[in-house]
């Protein structure tokens, strides 16, 4: 599978999407969660998928890739949202924990 890196920037909205699309929300949920309806929400998966170069197939599941991207690109903060430590962390010389993947 071949998942770029973005070819633009994300809305404030598909940034938020994604971060449910990450927690594991379905559509429905985000719609609610948003007051937008299930179409909106479709709608901004799909926009988001072309962003990072993920194409629908009969044998890819294009939510998970696009939270797999969306967190390769932007880090996990589902990790902190379940109080789960992320498994990249390690502690720096000035004692804090950082991811070593998603340093900026």
């Amino acid at each position: 599978m071949d998942i770029r890196i973005l070819s633009r920037e994300l809305t404030p909205f598909e940034h938020l999407v994604a971060e449910n699309l990450c927690d594991g929300l379905s559509n429905s949920a985000i719609a609610k969660s948003t007051a937008h309806t299930e179409k909106v929400i479709e709608n901004t998966v799909s926009r988001m998928a072309r962003a990072f170069g993920i194409k629908s197939d009969s044998d890819t599941n294009i939510r998970v890739l696009l939270a797999l991207a969306y967190r390769s690109q932007f880090g996990d903060g589902a990790f902190d949202k379940l109080g789960m430590p992320c498994q990249h962390f390690e502690v720096g010389p000035d004692g804090k924990s950082y991811c070593n993947r998603h340093i900026e």
